[in-house]
This record gives C-alpha cells, sequence and structure tokens, in this order.
C-alpha cells in the first residue's frame, strides 16, 4: 500500500473564496480517514507527532493550516469569521477519500462544530473536540489573546521565542531542540522571527470571536449526529466541568476524556495519552 507523509512540499485544497489551504497526508490510503485541525495561532506542524502515531495505528490522516496559517493563504478581504473557517474544514474533508473523523483544537473545534451542526451535507463520520466546548472561560480566553497579540514585532533570535513560550506555559519543560517551535514562526526580512499567521487574524471585524455565540454554538452542537468525543486537558482552565456537563445536555450520546498533566494544548502537553484516547475513539467508530 502506498505510504505518505508530511516530510516534503504540502499539497493544496481551495476552501471558501478560493483560499488556497496547505496540507500534508500521512499513513496508509485505504485505512480510516482522520482531519486534524490546528488551533488559532498554530500551524499543521503542531501535529506532527499525532499524525505519526495516528499513521502507525493504520489511519490516513490529513493535517492543514487553516487558512491565514502557516503556509495557507491569508485573505485579501480578511475574511476570518467562522462561517468561512466551518466551509474551509468541508473543502478539506472532501480531499480525503470518505468521510473522515474530524479532529480539532480550540479554534478548529469550533470550526468543526459548526461545519457539522450548520453545513448540509455535514463533512465528518465522527467528531473529536480537543479543549473546547460550546462555553469557554472568558478569563482563559484573554489570556491567550493576550499572548498571541504581545509581541508585533516578534523575536530576536528563536531562543527569545522560546523562553516566552517557556514562561506561558509552566507546566511544560522547555525544549532543547527548537525545530518544532521554528515551524511556527517566520523570519523576516529583519531577521526577526514572528508568528506564522496574519496579524489581521486577530485585528481584523471578520474575526471569529465575532461570530462564536454561545447560543450559536448550542444549537449546532444540539444538530451532532455522529460519534463524538470530547477531550479535555485536566489543567486547562479553558473548559470547565461545568462546561463539558453542559455540552453533554446538548450532545447527551458524546463521550468524553480528560487528560491528565494537560493543559489547552492537550496534544503537545501529553501526546502519547492523547493519541491513545484519539486513536481508540476512530478505531472502534470506523469498524465495518
Amino acid at each position: 500500500m502506498e505510504t505518505r507523509h508530511g516530510a516534503g512540499q504540502p499539497s493544496f485544497a481551495f476552501g471558501h473564496g478560493g483560499v488556497r489551504l496547505a496540507y500534508d497526508l500521512w499513513g496508509d490510503p485505504a485505512g480510516p480517514p482522520v482531519l486534524l485541525l490546528h488551533g488559532g495561532g498554530q500551524t499543521r506542524h503542531a501535529w506532527r507527532g499525532t499524525a505519526a502515531s495516528l499513521s502507525a495505528r493504520g489511519c490516513y490522516t490529513m493535517v492543514a493550516d487553516l487558512r491565514g496559517h502557516g503556509d495557507s493563504d491569508w485573505p485579501a478581504d480578511a475574511d476570518y469569521t467562522l462561517e468561512s473557517f466551518a466551509a474551509d474544514v468541508v473543502a478539506l474533508a472532501a480531499e480525503l477519500p470518505s468521510a473522515p473523523t474530524i479532529v480539532g483544537a480550540s479554534m478548529g473545534g469550533l470550526a468543526a462544530l459548526l461545519a457539522q451542526g450548520e453545513l448540509d451535507p455535514p463533512p465528518a463520520a465522527a467528531l473529536v473536540l480537543v479543549d473546547i466546548a460550546t462555553r469557554m472561560d472568558p478569563g482563559a480566553v484573554m489570556r491567550i489573546v493576550s499572548f498571541m497579540t504581545a509581541y508585533p514585532d516578534g523575536f530576536g533570535s528563536l531562543d527569545e521565542a522560546a523562553d516566552v513560550v517557556a514562561a506561558y506555559q509552566p507546566h511544560r519543560e522547555r525544549p532543547r531542540d527548537l525545530s518544532g517551535l521554528q515551524k511556527n514562526l517566520r523570519q523576516g526580512e529583519d531577521g526577526r522571527w514572528r508568528w506564522h499567521w496574519d496579524p489581521a487574524f486577530m485585528t481584523s471585524d471578520r474575526r471569529p470571536a465575532a461570530t462564536a455565540d454561545g447560543d450559536r454554538l448550542n444549537r449546532a452542537a444540539t444538530r451532532l449526529e455522529v460519534p463524538t468525543l470530547l477531550v479535555r486537558g485536566r489543567l486547562s482552565d479553558m473548559v470547565s466541568e461545568e462546561a463539558v456537563a453542559e455540552f453533554l445536555t446538548h450532545v447527551p450520546h458524546a463521550e468524553t476524556a480528560d487528560v491528565s498533566g494537560a493543559a489547552h494544548m492537550v496534544a503537545g502537553d501529553r501526546n502519547d495519552a492523547f493519541t491513545s484516547v484519539v486513536a481508540g475513539f476512530v478505531l472502534r467508530h470506523s469498524q465495518p
């Protein structure tokens, strides 16, 4: 069987408004398809460990850069509404041989939830929401926003960026190898390193926060009919136990899992434990 992986140049799909969306493929095309969607401010490379582990378990995995992130286009009209992210999810899923399990972290999860709960036909055969639900803690959201917007002039070196990230995530050991961090940064002509996403993503009038109201998310959640898993980082302050309970009132068939030792960036904090949970769910629900 052919095996492909994300070591070379990305492939591209065309999302809403013709925006080019970069993606890599991992694993055997005959395996259960999985689409991994990163959170706001990340790139597809945040999923590298998860993609490798899922492919080793027999899954055919797509990892994509969301619009305005990584190697995907920055839309000229700064369209970062959740409607457009959701439409992009449909376009990416259509590149796979059959309807995938869609795994969405944070903003990627919101896009997947709206794609599945609002669009027809829905794109997913199953859905995994990673540390995101229909109600998020406002203080946690603001801490993320503050971190993402705190360094508009970037960093003088990768080490400087690594120090900033380590201070923001004190529960995670600072890496000695900065090659992973480098994939989430881009070096400008001035030599400085900046996050690899469009600054308009956080400042546009059409940014995600303008369309992420709780009532809308709840309505989308009540329309979920596919197998659904909500994975929460036990150290995270984004999704409380009360928010999980509320989500289950809208999606009573959903499964839940907590990953100990993980905060909001669950896959980055405890990749092996996270992937084990996700792989078990994918393989269980992809049986004929």
